[in-house]
């Protein structure tokens, strides 16, 4: 008795100084994992690469936009800022670029280098990347930014560490927007000498993010680049400590994971919650404004359905001029925006450059709105009075597209135009296009760089489809972008655009549908996540509460 007398007290002290020890064990690492910001969002398509050169699609380019940088980016105004070049200039031919490299940009710390610390970004890298891009051995689909473009001889060249000069053939305004592309991230050869292909899935570049775990087709993690160069005022960037991306491929199922807080981000909408998420008028409900924020902005992506202009069936009405014009007056945009869409994205009205875009003027480009009366009286004109002997008139679309097609034939019903709406998988759609084998199609054009020339190319005549799917000619359309592919002056130029834009409203190698709009869902706790037309998801910036 004497014993327990003594043992039980010290026992006691024995398991409160335990318990003490594993709270305040607990407490700190609840306390350190509440210093970590992890923002997590969803792709719902897979990557497919790691590696810049083959940043083609969204999925891949968002990934790589945490991972690289480029000599030149873009400001969610679409702006030419400074990134990796402190500094640039043009020579007055338009044929010479000189860029000034900062001294401060530091590859991302891998075992490729010495000691496995990143070094400094030199000219050289520069000079190599843009090279790896045009290497028939590498197969970038990026390759066509430079070729045709750049000069035969010395087209990239290092003058020293910190200067970078490209050459080429003809002057070519939209060449530093080019710049901005992805595939013009810069990367080390030490990288690509070590890791060879399997580069994919070991990038290094000199990104606000550096890699740490890709399961493919589950999840991709990355950590914060200690080392990143820019700041936010004094504030080192970024702000988070890193990034999950998950790729769930259904995207309600996404949407739950946002509404229970799981994800941080989702991006796009599916008809499956569009509904429940916002009203008609494209607004966040009410029930989720403590819980989320919507945001919306002018995305370069034009909708329309496309024509072949060069059909072997010479009695296909829609060589005629008149049906295409009718085929544009004789649908409601607005109305398809509200019922289908919520009101994401803006009526097609002013030709084929989308909002966004700094030559978009719509009080000098009139198109198309919505006119049964005008459409009938076309159809007469071209023969066809109140749609009589007008055969029937098929469009190729894919299922995703299926709701906004036939709400379009529907439509088209009113004024006498029969229309099969033919679903079609998207792959063999392209390939029919491509082939000029599909006569009438539902197609989008999502620009490549903040330059309206990257929607005049698609109807470029010398261009094949890939992009001229329409395989338009017009003369006066040629001259004009021959013209403005080397005025310097961005007013004449603006003018030129817009000159060309009102060919394509008369002669409608397309029935123009609407200006897409971005569609980000993000967590209220979610800060300074930005708005572009371009797409693109930048987090450098951002803060998680």
């Amino acid at each position: 008795m004497k014993f327990l007398k003594y043992i039980f007290p010290l026992l006691f002290v024995f398991l409160l100084q335990s318990a003490c020890s594993n709270d305040k064990e607990n407490s700190t690492i609840t306390s350190n994992h509440k210093k970590k910001q992890v923002f997590h969002y969803n792709q719902p398509n897979n990557i497919t690469s790691l590696d810049p050169a083959f940043s083609k699609s969204q999925n891949n380019i968002w990934a790589c936009d945490h991972l690289y940088n480029r000599l030149v980016e873009l400001d969610d105004d679409l702006n030419i800022i400074p990134s990796i070049a402190e500094k640039w200039s043009i020579s007055d031919d338009g044929l010479i670029y000189t860029f000034t490299l900062r001294n401060d940009v530091y590859f991302h710390d891998n075992i490729c280098f010495p000691n496995e610390k990143g070094r400094v970004v030199v000219a050289d890298d520069v000079v190599y990347s843009f090279n790896r891009i045009l290497d028939e051995t590498v197969a970038s689909p990026g390759s066509w930014i430079f070729k045709n473009r750049i000069a035969q001889s010395r087209p990239f060249e290092a003058i020293d560490d910190r200067t970078f000069v490209m050459r080429l053939s003809k002057p070519f305004r939209p060449m530093l927007g080019i710049l901005t592309m992805h595939y013009c991230s810069i990367v080390p050869k030490e990288a690509l000498k070590k890791y060879g292909k399997s580069f994919r899935s070991n990038p290094v570049g000199t990104g606000a993010f550096q890699f740490k775990k890709w399961i493919e087709n589950q999840t991709l993690f990355l950590t914060k680049n200690a080392n990143y160069f820019e700041k936010n005022g004094t504030d080192q960037l970024p702000y988070l400590d890193g990034i999950r991306i998950s790729f769930i491929g259904d995207k309600k199922t996404a949407f739950l994971e946002l509404m229970n807080g799981k994800l941080d981000l989702i991006s796009g909408l599916e008809s499956s919650y569009t509904n429940e998420l916002l009203t008609s008028e494209g607004n966040l409900r009410e029930k989720h404004q403590e819980k989320l924020q919507f945001i919306k902005s002018p995305y370069l992506n034009t909708e329309y359905l496309g024509i072949n202009m060069k059909s072997k069936d010479k009695n296909n009405p829609l060589l005629k001029k008149e049906v295409r014009q009718a085929l544009n007056y004789g649908f409601d945009r607005n109305l398809m925006l509200k019922t289908l869409r919520n009101n994401v994205g803006k009526a097609a009205n002013s030709g084929f450059t989308p909002k966004g875009l700094p030559s978009f003027d719509a009080t000098t480009v009139k198109g198309y709105n919505y006119n049964p009366d005008k459409a009938r009286q076309l159809l007469a004109d071209a023969g066809y009075p109140n749609g009589d002997g007008l055969p029937e008139i098929e469009l190729m679309t894919n299922k995703d597209y299926l709701d906004l097609s036939t709400f379009i034939a529907r439509q088209w019903e009113d004024i006498g135009i029969k229309a099969k709406v033919d679903v079609i998988e998207s792959g063999t759609l392209r390939n029919m296009m491509t082939k000029g084998q599909a006569p009438f199609f539902r197609g989008s054009w999502i620009a490549d760089y903040p330059d309206a020339e990257s929607y005049f190319t698609v109807f470029y005549s010398k261009n094949p489809a890939p992009p001229n799917y329409t395989q338009f000619k017009n003369k006066e359309f040629d001259d004009l972008y021959e013209t403005a592919l080397g005025e310097n002056d961005d007013i004449k130029r603006y003018d030129l655009y817009q000159k060309m834009d009102q060919i394509l409203v008369e002669e409608a190698p397309v029935v123009f549908l609407f200006y897409d709009e971005t569609a980000i869902c993000a967590g209220k706790n979610i800060s300074g996540l930005s708005k572009n037309a371009l797409n693109l998801l930048s987090l450098k910036n951002v803060r998680k509460k």
